[in-house]
C-alpha cells in the first residue's frame, strides 16, 4: 500500500523528468538547422569512445578523452558564441515557448507581402529568380554554398540581389523567418524524368531542393517572367501575383491555434498537384 510519502516522491519525480525533458527539447529546437548540431553530433562521437574506453579499461584512451572535453567544454563557448547569445536573446524575448498567434500572423504576413511584391516586380520584367522559405528542415548545408547575408527581409533587397549582371544574381536566396540568410546559394538538381524539357535550371534546383526539405521555394523564369512554387516535389506554374500569396497563406499559415508555426510544421501528407 502506497503512503502518501511515496506518492508525493513519484510526483515529484515525475514532474522533474517532465521538467527536463522540456528544456531539452526546447533547447535542440534552438539548435535545429545551425552549426551547434555538428558539434552534438561531434561530441556524441567522442562520449561514445570514451563509454568504449571505459567499459573495457583502456586507461589511456579514456584520459585523453576525458582531457578533449574538458578542453571541449571551454572552446564551445568561445567558437559558438554567436549562437549561445542568440539563444539567450530568443528566452529573454519568450521565444522558447512559442510566440502568440496574433504574432505569428503578423510574421507570416510579413513573410508573404515582401516575397509576393518581389515576385510580381522581376516578373513582369522577366528577372529570374529563386526564393526559398525554410520551415522546419534545417537549410544551414545549403546557406554555407551561399554569401551569408544575414539581413532583414524586404522586398527592396530581393529585387536588388536579383537584377542581372549583379554578383549575387545567379543562385537561390535562402530565407529564415524574417531573415534573409545567404544569397547566392547552390541547390541539388532534381532527377526526376518527368520534369518536362522547357523547365532549366532554376526550376530543376526549385524542385530538388523541395524533394528533400519541406522548405517552399518561389521560382520565376528569366525567359518567360511565369511565377512557380515548388513545394514537396512538386511544382505549381503559371501563378498570378494573387495565387502566390493565397499558396503561400495556405502553406506558411497555421491552420487553426494548435497547428504549429510554419517554421517548425512538419511535411503534409496531402500532395501538391502540378497546374499545366
Amino acid at each position: 500500500m502506497f503512503s502518501w510519502d511515496g506518492i508525493t516522491s513519484y510526483l515529484n519525480d515525475a514532474v522533474d523528468i517532465a521538467i527536463v525533458s522540456y528544456i531539452i527539447y526546447q533547447l535542440l529546437k534552438l539548435l535545429r538547422g545551425t552549426r551547434a548540431v555538428q558539434l552534438l553530433q561531434g561530441i556524441s562521437v567522442v562520449l561514445l569512445f570514451w563509454l568504449f574506453s571505459y567499459i573495457f579499461q583502456l586507461e589511456t584512451v579514456g584520459w585523453l578523452l576525458e582531457e578533449i572535453l574538458s578542453v571541449g567544454a571551454i572552446a564551445v563557448v568561445v567558437i559558438f558564441q554567436p549562437e549561445l547569445r542568440r539563444a539567450l536573446e530568443q528566452i529573454g524575448r519568450g521565444g522558447v515557448f512559442g510566440r502568440s498567434r496574433q504574432v505569428e500572423d503578423q510574421l507570416v504576413s510579413k513573410v508573404v507581402g515582401e516575397v509576393s511584391k518581389t515576385v510580381a516586380y522581376l516578373s513582369k520584367r522577366k528577372i529570374g529568380a529563386l526564393i526559398v522559405l525554410e520551415r522546419q528542415t534545417g537549410l544551414t548545408d545549403y546557406i554555407e554554398t551561399g554569401i551569408s547575408l544575414q539581413a532583414h527581409l524586404s522586398s527592396e533587397l530581393l529585387r536588388n540581389i536579383f537584377l542581372p549582371n549583379t554578383p549575387l544574381h545567379d543562385g537561390a536566396v535562402i530565407v529564415r523567418e524574417q531573415t534573409i540568410m545567404a544569397a547566392g546559394c547552390y541547390l541539388p538538381l532534381s532527377e526526376s524524368p518527368f520534369i518536362t524539357k522547357d523547365l532549366g535550371t532554376r526550376h530543376r534546383a526549385g524542385i530538388g531542393l523541395s524533394e528533400n526539405s519541406d522548405a517552399v521555394i518561389v521560382i520565376v523564369s528569366e525567359e518567360t517572367g511565369a511565377i512557380s512554387l515548388a513545394i514537396h516535389g512538386k511544382l505549381e506554374r503559371a501563378l498570378t501575383e494573387e495565387g502566390v500569396i493565397s499558396r503561400l497563406y495556405e502553406e506558411l499559415k497555421p491552420a487553426d491555434k494548435k497547428a504549429p508555426s510554419f517554421w517548425h510544421r512538419r511535411n503534409s501528407k496531402e500532395e501538391v498537384e502540378v497546374n499545366e
